[in-house]
């Protein structure tokens, strides 16, 4: 297929990495432009702006929050403008509901279709192509994108024709990781402050109740302080849940634990956190214990 992609940050440079080993004909563009070098050595060509990367069958954007990827669909010479009549756009960016409701009316309005595809991974899976997909658009939107889901992740979840519900699944499971990490936190500062070794402790828990990654892959970063580099920024974490606290507020569904979960990262960020990743908030908790 022919492809544009759209935001090479640490999840977009690897997925766009995987399409180019699939065979698939793609076309890099990002704001630093720096970053498409290893890309285009690899193959993809470069666009010097957006809509050089929207004259293919589909194109995908991988952004940090809804201003960057509403900033690149509307603007002059954005997505929307520059996409065919018929061609999709793949949104894999967490986003809020609302966003993803605006381009879908805004794409259906061109001739063109959205979908929205957000992905469940670190940078590693996503180098690895192991990345899980929650996807939501018109059935023969998402039929024509499976090509492109099959050479990014290893399962393709479907969540119906309104591309919001994807978004929604999304931002659910963001605020679900956030919580355990702050549940394990604590868990853990527990244990610390009794004198129990750490990473004993996450070993019984992993190989029995909690055998799950995520428990596995942030109780190790947990255990080790293994903060940085961030496979997912503090930042982007705060985002992300208070995206979800809006998408409940919308529903009138209230969600005390994001609220709690907001108010953690909220400190960290306030401590100088920015470049940490999320799981760093278990510094608060050992510290809330009297622990170093």
């Amino acid at each position: 297929m022919k492809i544009g992609f759209i935001g090479l940050g640490s999840m977009g440079s690897p997925m766009a990495s995987r399409l180019l080993q699939a065979g698939h004909k793609v076309t890099v563009y990002n704001r630093t432009a720096e970053r498409a070098q290893t890309l285009v050595a690899m193959g993809a060509s470069r666009a010097s702006q957006v809509s050089d990367a929207c004259h293919g069958d589909v194109v995908i954007t991988m952004l940090a929050d809804d201003g960057a990827l509403e900033s690149l669909s509307f603007g002059d010479a954005g997505v929307i403008r520059s996409l065919g009549r018929g061609a999709i756009h793949v949104s894999c960016s967490t986003i809020s509901v609302a966003l993803s409701k605006k381009l879908t009316e805004a794409h259906a309005a061109k001739g063109q279709q959205f979908v929205s595809a957000p992905v469940f991974g670190r940078p590693q899976a996503a180098a690895e192509g192991k990345l899980f997909i929650a996807a939501a658009g018109l059935p023969d939107a998402l039929d024509t994108c499976v090509p492109v889901f099959e050479a990014l992740g290893q399962r393709t979840f479907r969540f119906g024709a309104d591309p919001w519900r994807a978004n929604l699944v999304k931002l659910a499971g963001n605020f679900l990781i956030a919580s355990v990490i702050e549940s394990l936190s604590e868990a853990m500062a527990l244990a610390g402050k009794a004198g129990l070794e750490q990473r004993e402790f996450l070993v019984f828990l992993t190989s029995t109740l909690f055998s799950a990654p995520v428990y596995e892959t942030y109780g190790r970063l947990i255990a080790e302080k293994q903060f940085e580099p961030a496979g997912f920024t503090a930042p982007l974490a705060l985002k992300d849940v208070r995206l979800a606290i809006a998408a409940g507020e919308g529903l009138h569904a209230p969600l005390p634990i994001a609220s709690l979960v907001h108010d953690r990262l909220l400190r960290l960020l306030a401590r100088g956190g920015d470049s940490l990743d999320w799981s760093a908030i278990s510094k608060l908790a050992a510290e809330d214990a009297g622990l170093n």
